[in-house]
């Protein structure tokens, strides 16, 4: 049995109480309200709804460079740096990356693995032992699913990926896609998919939005990305108005894999609360992958982010969620539960 104290956010809407969570066993006994002298806050743990970890072997290879340039397949900067790694070289790498993850307060992730079966196998050796657990959206093959928890296509325009999609409907595996993000053009054909997650939808228009709210479609946003590659900012505000909305951090050779900053960048320069922005980075992309983590409530998996509230960062603060979501950094972040 062990005990977490201070100011803990507790349930979906991230209510500050000042208490302690129960844990036996990995799991939330019970969030209790009590006198307690901790400064520390507690947190759900992340989880990053979109990330590529294959991009550790070509870390900041992209700046400069166009989207097509950067990341399309098959003859984007990337997708050359990833051919020439070896197979120790993209395993180290991937670990390096998801040990940050973790000690920066991000216990689980959905990850665009490329390369097939090999891809995914590399991407489950990396995560042994860390602490991160990766929800992998294989590629290439739909015998990829044979190693991955679902499949994750490039964008509709790329393929028509209807063999790929029918592989995920017979398994009853996820079917994820990239869409809207240099452009609309391929945001209806992947909604003809029948997608379980799209990611970016940058361009996202009226009728699209009206599809997706049909359909219940959760999205995945990573805005940092967006910026970098110079293709635009999604319409979140109206994304959220219509779906599930979860915060990824997208390509590691874009940008490192910090909810902290990704969570500071959206709060900042979209027409969000800090609490929806709280929800996109745990709750959303627990929801998405089907993970019994991303909220704090009895019966829950204890995930939890522990900052310590009295740092020369933090202290000081009036509103935790706000001093969460705009202001906290990998510095104050004093341990990862679960």
């Amino acid at each position: 049995m062990e005990e977490v104290s201070g100011t803990v956010l507790i349930g979906e809407s991230f209510d500050p109480v000042r208490g302690r969570v129960v844990v036996d066993e990995g799991r939330i006994e019970a969030v209790e309200e009590t006198d307690t002298d901790s400064t520390d806050i507690v947190l759900p743990a992340f989880v990053n709804a979109h990330t590529h970890l294959g991009d550790s072997v070509a870390k900041d290879a992209a700046v400069g460079l166009s989207l097509d340039e950067a990341v399309a397949p098959p003859d984007s900067l990337k997708h050359r740096r990833l051919t020439a790694a070896d197979r120790d070289e993209l395993v180290s790498a991937m670990r390096r990356t998801l040990r940050l993850m973790r000690r920066t307060g991000t216990v689980a992730t959905l990850d665009f693995r490329e390369s097939g079966p090999p891809g995914a196998r590399a991407l489950r050796d990396a995560a042994a032992g860390v602490g991160v657990d990766p929800f992998i959206f294989g590629s290439d093959d739909p015998s990829v699913l044979d190693v991955a928890d679902g499949y994750g296509a490039s964008g509709a325009n790329d393929d028509d990926f209807a063999a790929e999609r029918a592989a995920c409907e017979e398994r009853g595996a996820p079917f994820a896609i990239h869409a809207g993000e240099p452009d609309a053009t391929d945001i209806h054909p992947a909604l003809d998919l029948d997608p379980d997650l799209l990611v970016h939808m940058v361009h996202a228009e009226e009728d699209h939005l009206e599809r997706v709210a049909e359909a219940s479609v959760p999205v995945a946003v990573c805005p940092r990305a967006n910026a970098v590659l110079d293709v635009g900012k999604a319409p979140i505000r109206e994304l959220l108005d219509h779906t599930t909305v979860a915060l990824g951090t997208d390509n590691v050779m874009l940008n490192p894999p910090s909810m902290f900053r990704e969570m500071a960048d959206a709060e900042m320069r979209f027409d969000v609360t800090t609490e929806e922005v709280l929800r996109m980075a745990t709750t959303a992309g627990a929801e998405i992958a089907g993970l019994d983590c991303g909220v704090i409530e009895p019966g829950r998996r204890a995930a939890l982010l522990v900052l310590d509230g009295d740092s020369d960062n933090l202290a000081g603060s009036v509103d935790p969620v706000r001093a969460v979501v705009r202001r906290a950094t990998a510095l104050d972040v004093e341990r990862v539960v679960g």
